[in-house]
């Protein structure tokens, strides 16, 4: 059906196909939608940091919809999750088409490295999944997806945030944070480390304790 809009500029709405929300994706809309804006800030940034690099992955990508960010601003993205659940449902069409051809595939980060390497990786609310014992195979085996002086960037809650989050989120998050622990932590497998904070959609280089969310940039 061909609508007529009062303003004609509307009219190449038209011709967009219909796009559908991923599992998480539309979770999130339908119970916490301020909290959707926030996530999607957090792809903003890696966007960013990533401008113009060749080969990308995410690890731990969910239903990949804030992906697509991050892949308007890289050459090749490749998207990979533990849940097989998540990578059929990209798989399934509902958020791929022409314009934004998407790679996804189902792996666990803890089982080995990505092969071939890439550019860049990155990984956003994972690592506070993971148990201290797997934290180092996480890292190290994120290093090894990437080519000598990669960028690696890793997102997380921080531990002071988590009297604020919700039940859902302290049931899942077994490994949060303290910025310069953070910070340390990554030291130990990158050659260079930079630590911002995030507070809502804000991203900034302020006082640690006070931040909700955590980046780590990394370079091997």
């Amino acid at each position: 059906m061909s609508r007529r809009f009062v303003e004609p500029q509307y009219n190449f709405l038209n011709k967009t196909p219909e796009i559908k929300l991923g599992l998480m994706s539309a979770g999130t809309w339908y119970k916490d939608p301020r909290r959707l804006a926030f996530v999607l800030s957090r792809y903003k940034f890696v966007a960013k940091m990533l401008v113009g690099k060749e080969r990308v992955v995410e690890i731990g990508c969910g239903d990949a919809f804030g992906s697509r960010i991050v892949q308007q601003e890289v050459n090749q993205l490749t998207v990979t999750d533990i849940d097989h659940l998540f990578v059929d449902d990209i798989h399934s069409g509902k958020q791929q088409n022409d314009l934004w051809p998407l790679i996804a595939m189902q792996h666990d980060i803890l089982s080995g490295p990505l092969n071939p390497v890439f550019d860049a990786a990155f990984s956003l609310d994972v690592l506070e999944h993971i148990s201290t014992e797997n934290e180092c195979l996480y890292l190290e085996n994120m290093r090894d997806s990437v080519k000598e002086r990669g960028v690696i960037i890793i997102g997380i809650p921080s531990l002071e945030s988590q009297p604020y989050a919700s039940q859902e989120s302290i049931e899942g998050h077994v490994n949060c944070k303290r910025g310069p622990d953070f910070k340390l932590f990554c030291e130990d497998f990158f050659s260079q480390v930079f630590l911002f904070s995030m507070n809502d959609e804000v991203v900034h280089t302020g006082y640690a304790p006070m931040a909700q969310y955590l980046f780590a940039v990394c370079v091997k």
